[in-house]
């Protein structure tokens, strides 16, 4: 048993020295996130400074299909979810319960009769 736990602690310690070594954590040199090329954090949302006073930002291109297309998934699935049939095990077991009572009550009033 505990020759198992050796070799699996082991194989799970090479990993993650592998995947350290080539994701920029363990190597010389800059790392994934200071390689050249990048920007230092401003402090601004997206890493942009806002626009002067009175001015709005223009809007980027995918921006406006990103909104409505959110915007109609959010309403159709709340829709859709709202609508749709009540399938569960407990409503069904209740419907029968139901109909077996109206059939009592039925046989009950025919030998009345």
């Amino acid at each position: 048993m505990r020759t198992l736990a050796a070799a699996i602690s082991g194989m799970a310690r090479s990993r993650v020295r592998a995947a350290a070594r080539t994701r920029g954590g363990g190597g010389d040199g800059a790392g994934r996130w200071t390689s050249p090329g990048t920007e230092d954090p401003k402090g601004y949302v997206l890493n942009r400074t806002p626009p002067p006073p009175g001015q709005s930002r223009e809007w980027e291109d995918w921006e406006l299909p990103c909104y409505v297309t959110s915007f109609l998934t959010i309403v159709i699935l709340g829709v859709g979810l709202n609508a749709k049939p009540d399938l569960t095990i407990e409503t069904w077991a209740h419907q029968k319960a139901l109909e077996r009572l109206q059939e009592k009550e039925m046989a009950a009033a025919a030998e009345a009769e």
